[in-house]
């Protein structure tokens, strides 16, 4: 079936309000998530509602999050206190683009945030504003290699977003792993296989079982290559985001299904102005992702082209929900008392 934005905004922003999340701060959350299912990013749109009220409600976000920044020169710490990642992200990009209006860059450290979502979105919402972005959050034990005992570090996903003057901006959004756990976590709802190579089980042996592979840990994007990826995000988002919690053996706990809270993340912003004169930057950008375009034809696309359609297209014709979360989703309204729209 097919639902308008609006709809599914205004049904999921009610759904986070019972589990006691203010009016305005309960839109917004409800906002980026419609949005992630626009753009493609099915994994972390609709899909992670109930999970959502699932961890308000128990406490792993917090729903009444009081947050805080400090500022000083080429920095800022935000305190969100435990609150919905699609409400301190969007927060932290505000503080950044604050920032660059008398700073050339920015690094922005997120602590005890709730779990970001879709960085893409994020990433997005500062190059719309015109400042370059990369962000990244640390996870909860996801990731290893075959043969390890357990999962050893995060999949800590990353993403950047740049402006491209007449386009839509530039978007890359992965995850230190070869698929993200959220593909594997839908494969499980629905009782479907991953593929070989995404995971291994318990027992740190090659899977294709999905909830086995919950059990156990995701694989690494090109092995090696990925794990340094997910260290360098250890870094700046764990390690630079560390409160006194950090070091308490709970901050490594990983939910069978759901999102960690509470986890570290990081934004560096850049105004691209402040180092090269802007249409000089413009033409450079254009230069490039035309040359590119070019050599690949019909088989290049530039990252975030896809999603930019595909908001475009839903937005216009409405977002389509499988089958499978409609029932989730109509189940959850019913629970609650908010009927899923029809």
């Amino acid at each position: 079936m097919r639902y308008t934005p609006e709809v599914l905004e205004r049904w999921t922003g009610q759904v986070f309000v019972t589990c006691d999340v203010p009016d305005a701060q309960a839109a917004l959350a409800a906002s980026v998530l419609v949005r992630s299912e626009l753009r493609g990013y099915r994994t972390h749109g609709m899909t992670r509602v109930a999970s959502y009220v699932d961890r308000l409600r128990a406490g792993n976000f917090n729903p009444r999050a009081v947050m805080s920044h400090r500022s000083f020169p080429g920095g800022i710490v935000l305190e969100a206190d435990g609150a919905m990642g699609q409400i301190a992200g969007p927060r932290a990009v505000e503080l950044g683009l604050n920032a660059l209006k008398t700073a050339a860059s920015v690094l922005v450290v997120v602590r005890e945030s709730g779990h970001l979502g879709a960085l893409g979105i994020h990433a997005l919402l500062a190059a719309e504003a015109g400042a370059f972005c990369v962000l990244g959050q640390r996870t909860t034990p996801m990731l290893s290699m075959e043969g390890f005992s357990r999962a050893a570090i995060g999949h800590n996903p990353i993403a950047f977003g740049c402006p491209l003057l007449g386009e839509s901006p530039i978007v890359f959004d992965i995850a230190c792993s070869v698929a993200a756990r959220g593909h594997i976590l839908l494969a499980a709802r629905e009782g479907k296989p991953i593929p070989a190579g995404w995971a291994v089980d318990e027992n740190g042996a090659p899977s294709t079982d999905a909830k086995r592979a919950l059990k156990g840990a995701l694989l690494p994007m090109g092995g090696h290559k990925g794990i340094g990826i997910s260290m360098m995000v250890e870094c700046l988002a764990g390690a630079m985001a560390a409160t006194a919690a950090s070091l308490e053996p709970g901050h490594n706990v990983r939910p069978e299904f759901g999102a960690t809270g509470r986890q570290g993340g990081f934004f560096w912003l850049v105004r691209p102005g402040a180092f090269v004169e802007q249409g000089l930057f413009n033409a450079y950008m254009a230069q490039w992702t035309g040359a590119y375009l070019e050599a690949g034809g019909d088989k290049a696309r530039l990252p975030g082209s896809r999603s930019a359609r595909l908001e475009r297209e839903g937005r216009e014709s409405g977002i389509e929900i499988a089958g499978g979360i409609i029932e989730e989703l109509s189940a959850l309204g019913e629970r609650l008392g908010i009927a899923f729209p029809d």
